[in-house]
């Protein structure tokens, strides 16, 4: 084998991933509101984040293998992406009260629901 059939396998299944990915980040916006808006963060190791906000406020994220993998998937789903989690996009959260209990709950000493 080859070093670029070596080198195009992997290239080839991150490209799977991402797009694995970008279906669930499209399914998101279209389950809240139509649209999102996201923050890529890497979370350590060989992990990164994808952090979402609906157009209605609901949140949630994906985890993508690499950061490459990651911006491909914000890419290919066509949300708009910001540099930070702060500002007008942490405004647009929606918290329910299970959030705001699980918080307090966590900060008074306790255990996670």
């Amino acid at each position: 084998m080859s070093e670029t059939t070596t080198a195009a396998a992997p290239s080839a299944r991150d490209e799977r991933r991402a797009a694995r990915i970008a279906k669930h980040i499209k399914a998101f916006a279209a389950a809240h509101g139509g649209s999102a808006d996201g923050v890529v963060e890497y979370i350590g190791g060989i992990s990164t984040r994808i952090a979402l906000v609906g157009a209605d406020g609901a949140w949630g994220d994906q985890v993508a293998p690499s950061l490459a993998v990651a911006e491909r998937a914000v890419e290919l789903s066509g949300i708009t992406v910001h540099e930070a989690f702060e500002g007008e996009l942490g405004l647009k959260v929606r918290t329910s009260a299970y959030e705001w209990k699980r918080m307090a709950g966590l900060q008074l000493g306790g255990t996670q629901a």
